[in-house]
């Protein structure tokens, strides 16, 4: 059951009455209603999944367990205690980056870079660009961007296969440049000045609220730009200045009532603020050249030793509630509804059945993943089946092209995660009449298997020839361990497959 992820609006509290003294005026910033917006609560909570999986992947991310993410968590639930509206799951994570930035992705995940902890001069300052973020959450900012630019991602939190495959020059072998994969790219951060303003003003609510001397937050700005220069600090480009900020800050600030020895600063705050300086921060350059995953101390690679600790539950339903850790845990015979009873989803472009007990999300463009309860992490799908579409320059209709589609389907998702190889030959098949090929992966599993090793997955890739030349495809994701189990269920699956 899903909750409304509606921000409920704040009360104007004029001439409030207490114990017959009359006190002055607090204009409660009005959350503005909420913006048009395509996701549900749950497609947004799976969309910023999707993308702090990538963020681990390409950022050197420190461990829940480093000193200073746990300081950053602590100053956290201090102000998530407070945030209004849908009770996010946020979680908060440091980057081993000397640029001065923060980001949240859609959803409540949080990354503050080591060269913003180094920039902040005081606790309140620090606790007040990170409000300020939590503000962006909670007025759901970034999918009102996807949506308003028709850049709506996949439900996959978990490793969305991507729709439409252009294929350049009429050839299947050459692959244009938009492909299968999770988008990697985070435009929708770059905030309008209009919501910069509003995430301003709910973020010095927000840092009151918490106990915080509400004028951390324009002081943060006020630092940054007295060293750096506007547009000197990558905050600033991800942040735009929407015109007169410290004065409409100042404004909003004064009329909250006065507060006596408001928190400015902490004894945590100048042990972290320490530890940020001994703490090796790379470069843009180095960030990208990769060099830091092979120190092995970074979060959430395979292996890599984080967990997500979230704040808040969401109370939702779905992927909000799969399991939260970074790496998979294997599931038993009884988990993967081997024997559940069938049920069918009937979409617009197909129709499949799946286990009773098994959820399933849906992606804007249609595509759709169905998973077993604790079946996917932040690190990946690692039980279950994905069903999506491709459609080439030239249609598939015959047997040699569906050949050549399979192949570079098998190839760019090889490409996608993380070197996935084909296992032999496609083989022939027909599915409820169709054209059909079929053939088995083999690559990386986000399943830790005993010890704290990698392990091995095994995939089914089914694709379908389309009556409209596109091809449909199923994904079936399974560790190697269980892949004998769930093969049954797999090709059970594949064959109540109906395209539409």
């Amino acid at each position: 059951m899903l909750r409304c992820g509606c921000v409920a609006s704040w009360i104007l509290a004029v001439g409030l009455v207490v114990g017959g003294a009359t006190q002055s005026a607090w204009a409660r910033f009005q959350v503005p209603p909420p913006c048009k917006n395509a996701f549900t609560v749950q497609q947004e909570q799976a969309e910023g999944a999707k993308y702090a999986g990538e963020i681990f992947k390409q950022m050197p991310v420190l461990p829940d367990s480093s000193p200073l993410s746990q300081y950053v968590r602590q100053v956290g639930e201090r102000l998530v205690a407070v945030t209004p509206g849908y009770r996010w799951p946020f979680n908060f994570h440091v980057v081993a980056s000397d640029e001065i930035n923060a980001f949240a992705l859609p959803g409540g995940a949080m990354f503050v870079n080591i060269g913003a902890i180094r920039a902040a001069e005081t606790e309140a300052q620090l606790a007040g660009v990170m409000a300020h973020e939590l503000s962006h959450v909670v007025m759901r900012h970034s999918t009102c961007n996807m949506t308003k630019q028709q850049k709506v991602g996949t439900w996959a939190a978990l490793g969305q296969i991507g729709a439409a495959i252009a294929l350049g020059n009429g050839a299947l072998g050459s692959l244009a440049t938009q492909g299968i994969g999770m988008a990697t790219g985070l435009g929708f951060l770059r905030m309008s000045r209009d919501y910069e303003k509003q995430a301003d003003l709910l973020g010095a609510s927000i840092l009151y609220d918490a106990g915080y001397d509400p004028r951390g937050l324009p002081q943060f700005f006020e630092t940054i730009q007295a060293k750096y220069g506007e547009g000197g600090a990558q905050l600033f480009s991800d942040h735009p200045n929407p015109g007169n900020r410290m004065e409409y800050i100042a404004a909003e600030i004064a009329t909250f009532p006065k507060r006596s020895n408001p928190r400015v600063t902490t004894p945590e705050f100048t042990q972290a603020r320490a530890l940020a300086e001994k703490e090796k921060a790379y470069n843009g350059k180095e960030i990208a050249a990769g060099g830091w995953r092979k120190t092995g101390q970074y979060a959430l690679l395979p292996g890599g030793p984080a967990q997500v600790i979230p704040v808040a539950a969401s109370g939702g339903n779905g992927a909000s509630q799969q399991q939260s850790a970074g790496a998979a845990a294997r599931l038993s015979k009884d988990a993967l509804g081997l024997d559940d009873r069938r049920i069918f989803y009937n979409g617009k472009t197909f129709s499949i059945s799946y286990p009773e007990s098994w959820q399933k999300g849906e992606a804007q463009n249609g595509s759709v993943a169905f998973v077993p309860v604790n079946g996917a992490s932040q690190a990946g799908i690692a039980y279950g089946a994905i069903v999506d579409g491709a459609r080439f320059q030239s249609p598939v209709n015959d047997a040699n092209s569906l050949t050549q589609a399979t192949t570079a389907i098998a190839g760019q998702l090889g490409g996608q995660n993380g070197g996935m190889q084909a296992i032999g030959a496609a083989s022939s098949m027909t599915v409820n009449g169709q054209m059909a090929r079929a053939v088995e992966l083999k690559g990386s599993s986000p399943v830790v298997a005993t010890g704290g090793a990698a392990s091995t997955e095994r995939d089914l890739l089914v694709t379908v020839a389309r009556p409209d030349g596109a091809v449909s495809y199923i994904v079936f994701v399974s560790p190697e361990a269980d892949y004998s189990a769930l093969k049954p269920l797999f090709t059970a699956m594949a064959q109540s497959f109906r395209v539409r």
